[in-house]
């Protein structure tokens, strides 16, 4: 069943198979290269921190010993406890245990601050990276996926990062530096309590193979149930329109159940660890406490040093669930990462198609003088064109437009558009009219290089406008669409979005212009009166009218209108109309229209069908040849 408000193909995916963890982690490292003296000065306060904190039960277990002597001493009646020499261990023990909390801080600051500026750059990048994304990207994913990269992978990225990096160095320091203290004590004792460690080792690996799978498809489910949240929730008038709610549920549920399967098995496995950890370490306390029994009656070590040498046994478990736990931190962090650095290698729009050097001359072109007037658009068949062009470099962009025999498809396989080609002079109003999917849209996309031509050329003032920047060739269109767009913020501020330079007065003009100041200042607050998120809270044909404000006021040499007018009342759209002809005087205009009467007046009006012009003509012409523009105007008035 299709879905009601999609948004490109990604809703019911199988969740991707396990990418290859080295390589994603080794991508992660390299990323965080910049911030290796910061993580090198916090191996060395983690480092610092351990060895004050692993030497505390030593010491401790002097006094200790010193009072079991102490209490022998008396009851041999050869002396008695030193109470002042125990207060000086525990005064020095208290001041390992200050001074490692004191590292311990240190290291956690700058971690915090290395981590969170990873996760603020790579925040940044993929907002920068959305800007240099070809449109066929955004018109074949779902919004919610790429959501889920910005928010919840990297927040994902920066907790692991804060976390494992500092448990990974303070947890291996703690082991070695643990290990070397109970061997002072006793390598007997030591050898029976790290036996533990590579059957834990053993077993921890075979569970983070077991459950990585898990954590990986996790975070694929959780960016496909964020798409399906989001188109849901935007589409609730279309889902309840259709009584669609129940296939949204199923949709949903299917999803829901395969996240809540990954997570389950993902939590559920790795969460096997602490019991594993935990069983293994009680048969090291036996071993030790037996063997330390012996060794004591035998006067090997002290009393202290067993006490000792148990709080070591239960450090050292400590760091070893530590890395049980920050294997799984790692799994989660680095399957985020992966897909955050799938986005940023994604395929990225060219700034421009020829060599710098007709980069840098193309940031002034223009032409000498006019093509000529009259009718220039021709198909394969006619094979004529009027007039002659070239650079003369006055930086001033005249609007002059060419199609010349330009072939497109948005798949290779699928041509759209066959053979198109046209001759646009500077201040000419074209209109593009023909059934749907006759490619009318399809040639403003390829005008503002959204997308680039498969073959042919696109001319804009005598220059291919595949060699100028894709910013800088955008700066001279203005576009109004059918689909609205409005941003979160106030009215204002949406129509100076525009003009960013535009004084207050310069917006009211353009909003009076648009015949849309009186209904703004009828709303609480008026032209401060802040648009929701999807700007529901005016009507549709409101909207329409604020992004033609908008247009007004951008002032561009190049007019777009992609049924500008579609979604206003008839009253109001000759009003725009008188509107539009004063915007559109002196500029070139390019107006695609399925309503035909607002386009009577057009210079010229290009009928395609199929991507190819099968009429052109004003409007009075097409008409008198009774042809297919004929049909399709007669088809909107006849009973």
């Amino acid at each position: 069943m299709a879905r009601p408000m999609g948004h490109g193909p990604g809703r019911n995916q199988v969740a991707e198979k396990p990418k290859n963890f080295k390589a994603s982690f080794g991508k992660l490292m390299h990323y965080i290269g910049r911030y290796r003296i910061a993580v090198i000065l916090v191996m060395i306060v983690a480092v610092l921190s351990t060895i004050f904190n692993v030497l505390g039960p030593k010491i401790m277990g002097n006094a200790t010993t010193e009072l079991a002597e102490g209490l022998m001493r008396k009851i041999q009646g050869t002396g008695g406890i030193d109470f002042e020499k125990i207060g000086k261990i525990l005064i020095f023990t208290l001041a390992l245990y200050l001074a490692s909390a004191g590292f311990s801080f240190i290291q956690g600051w700058i971690m915090t601050s290395v981590s969170q500026k990873v996760a603020y750059r790579m925040r940044r990048e993929i907002s920068e990276k959305i800007d240099r994304m070809p449109m066929k990207y955004f018109e074949s994913r779902p919004y919610g996926d790429v959501l889920s990269r910005i928010t919840n992978d990297v927040d994902t990225l920066g907790t692991g990062l804060n976390q494992s990096i500092t448990m990974i160095i303070s947890s291996v320091a703690t082991i070695v530096g643990v290990v070397v203290m109970m061997l002072t004590i006793s390598p007997l004792m030591t050898l029976i309590a790290v036996v533990v460690i590579p059957v834990s080792g053993a077993l921890v690996a075979f569970i983070v193979k077991k459950s990585q799978k898990y954590f990986i498809r996790q975070q694929d489910s959780l960016g496909i149930i964020n798409g399906q949240i989001e188109e849901d929730f935007s589409g609730q008038l279309v889902i309840k329109a259709f009584n669609r709610e129940k296939i949204v549920m199923g949709d949903f549920n299917r999803t829901n159940s395969d996240l809540y399967d990954s997570a389950w098995k993902s939590q559920f496995i790795s969460g096997a660890m602490m019991p594993v950890m935990n069983f293994i370490s009680y048969l090291g306390y036996a071993g030790v406490a037996i063997s330390g029994g012996l060794l004591a009656i035998r006067g090997v070590i002290g009393v202290g040093d067993i006490q000792a040498f148990i709080q070591y046994v239960s450090n050292i478990k400590q760091p070893l669930a530590q890395m049980a736990q920050v294997m799984n931190q790692v799994q989660s962090m680095t399957a985020a990462a992966e897909r955050v650095f799938e986005f940023l290698e994604e395929e990225e729009e060219d700034p421009a198609w020829m060599t710098q050097a007709e980069e840098g001359q193309s940031k002034a072109f223009g032409i000498s003088e006019s093509a000529g007037s009259g009718e220039a658009c021709w198909t394969e068949e006619s094979g004529e064109k009027s007039g002659s062009i070239a650079a003369s470099g006055t930086g001033k962009i005249r609007g002059e437009v060419d199609f010349e025999h330009v072939r497109f498809g948005y798949d290779p396989d699928q041509i759209v558009i066959k053979d198109f080609s046209c001759h646009v002079d500077p201040g000419q109003k074209i209109a593009i009219v023909g059934p749907t999917g006759a490619g009318k849209t399809t040639i403003v996309k390829l005008l503002m290089r959204f997308y680039d031509v498969n073959s042919g050329t696109i001319r804009l003032d005598g220059q291919d406008i595949r060699s100028i920047d894709r910013h800088q060739l955008r700066e001279n269109f203005s576009m109004v669409l059918q689909d609205t767009w409005l941003f979160s913020g106030t009215i204002r501020e949406n129509i100076r979005y525009g003009r960013q330079d535009a004084t207050d007065e310069e917006v009211e003009e353009a909003a009076k212009a648009a015949h849309v100041d009186h209904f703004i200042r009828t709303l609480p607050g008026g032209y401060d009166m802040v648009l929701n998120e999807d700007a529901t809270n005016v009507s549709q044909g409101q909207k329409q009218l604020l992004t033609i404000a908008r247009a007004m006021l951008s002032d561009r040499s190049v007019l777009i209108l992609d049924e500008a007018t579609s979604s206003v009342d008839t009253r109001t759209e000759q009003l725009i109309q008188n509107a539009m002809d004063q915007l559109m005087k002196g500029r070139t205009s390019f107006v695609i229209a399925h309503r035909l009467s607002t386009i009577r007046n057009a210079d010229r009006i290009l009928v395609l069908n199929h991507g190819d012009i099968v009429e052109q003509g004003t409007h009075q012409e097409l008409l008198a040849r009774n042809g297919f523009y004929a049909d399709l105007y007669n088809s909107q008035f006849s009973v």
